[in-house]
């Protein structure tokens, strides 16, 4: 294993011991401090992450990574705002629950502990730096970042700052760190680090999974592709699924979250809604239309520009403004397509019809599925976890944003008085 690999998981081991047996309130304090730190620092974060971004426009680094790349003053605010809101969060490893007390007296309990030492692998968004790091530090656990070489200099004015904040707290810098090692052969490594690394947590591309898939000896909890639906019922309300669609594919549409392939009920399909959405779409939101020959027949009436589907625009997370849409006869049509296609991220239904809404939110295998609701809103900030490691699209032991308790796990505690088993 490469050297510097090995150091920082034998520091983040070491570090992990510590943060195990530290107190809700030091956690805290290091939280604190880490803010701190950031602010005073903000005007060098954002020059590096603006050095980032020259480097990658060069390089002809596409749209969707290039917004996943920024950091700008509003996000710089975001980023600081949610490691307050983890700060303030109940202390996850303060929970002690009773299970039972046996016929011989024995007392069982369960204690939730951290789970040791986490390496988290992403691409672009230097944001997941600090909020990986809030999260890992709020649990007990120790972490090693190993972001993308295009928010390198990002990530290193973040770690920096982060290990500053650290050690003006009294927690070792080891809680936190980087690997600067930016070759695939470092995530082999870390992937394949049994004994050193207790969770991987792998947010990226197709290759990179591929590469997770073939090399992994640890535990790992994938961050796959956001291949997310919306359905329009035929009961939907025109206004709200306008409202629903256009959120949920033009507010940021390089997140995992955004939309990628619409589904229209053939009847609503045909009726004045969709027209009206679609115009919209692409008018206002600049979004590209790849529409199957049903919902094409009625753009062409209205003269809305779309080109036809492919049946891999089925399978495509675009991350741009780029939608693929079909209509389906019926519900159990839309459940179907969503079981061939979806990556068990993200589905929404608009529909007015209850039972339809509760077959679609049970039998849709999603991480987060959605009733009336944009599916932007399936992020840990926007369901009350402050921030996430990922969405996990496994589903041992997470499914759905990686907040505190999803970064640690329970262990048994007997209380005897001198019992011995017969």
């Amino acid at each position: 294993m490469d050297i510097d690999v090995t150091a920082v998981l034998a520091g983040a081991r070491t570090a992990s011991r510590t943060l195990a047996v530290s107190g809700e309130l030091l956690r805290r304090q290091g939280l604190e401090s880490i803010e701190d730190v950031l602010r005073a620092e903000r005007t060098k974060v954002l020059a590096a992450n603006a050095e980032d971004m020259e480097a990658a426009s060069r390089e002809g680094i596409s749209g969707a990574l290039l917004d996943r790349l920024l950091l700008n003053e509003t996000r710089f605010e975001a980023m600081l705002k949610g490691l307050r809101e983890v700060a303030a969060l109940p202390d996850p490893l303060s929970e002690m629950r009773k299970v039972g007390t046996r016929p011989n007296g024995l007392e069982v309990f369960r204690r939730r502990v951290p789970l040791g030492v986490l390496a988290i692998v992403y691409e672009a968004r230097p944001n997941v730096t600090i909020e990986a790091a809030s999260l890992a530090l709020k649990s007990g656990n120790a972490i090693v970042l190993r972001g993308g070489r295009e928010a390198g200099h990002s990530n290193a004015a973040l770690v920096k700052a982060a290990q500053r904040g650290l050690n003006q707290a009294g927690l070792p810098t080891g809680c936190v760190q980087r690997l600067e090692n930016d070759s695939r052969e470092s995530v082999k490594q870390l992937l394949q680090a049994v004994g050193g690394v207790d969770l991987v947590i792998p947010r990226g591309g197709p290759q990179l999974m591929a590469m997770v898939d073939e090399m992994a000896r640890v535990p790992v909890i994938r961050h796959g592709q956001g291949i997310t639906h919306v359905f329009v019922d035929e009961s939907a309300d025109s206004k709200m699924a306008e409202e629903i669609v256009f959120n949920s594919k033009v507010q940021r549409p390089g997140v995992c979250n955004a939309l990628e392939t619409l589904l229209l009920n053939r009847q609503w399909a045909l009726s004045d809604g969709w027209p009206k959405l679609a115009r919209r779409l692409v008018r206002e939101g600049g979004v590209q239309l790849r529409v199957d020959s049903t919902s094409a027949t009625a753009l062409a009436r209205e003269g809305i520009p779309c080109s036809a589907a492919l049946e891999s625009d089925y399978r495509t997370e675009f991350l741009d403004l780029v939608l693929a849409v079909r209509t389906v006869p019926s519900l159990g049509d839309a459940l179907a397509h969503i079981a061939e296609y979806g990556s068990h991220h993200t589905a929404a239904i608009v529909t007015a019809n209850r039972q339809n809404a509760e077959r679609f939110l049970q039998e849709v295998d999603a991480s987060c599925v959605l009733w009336n609701a944009s599916t932007r809103f399936n992020d840990g900030g926007e369901l009350g976890l402050a921030a996430e490691m990922g969405i996990s699209t496994s589903k041992l032991h997470a499914y759905g944003p990686m907040g505190l308790r999803e970064l640690t796990t329970e262990k048994f505690v007997v209380c005897g008085t001198g019992q011995v088993r017969r």
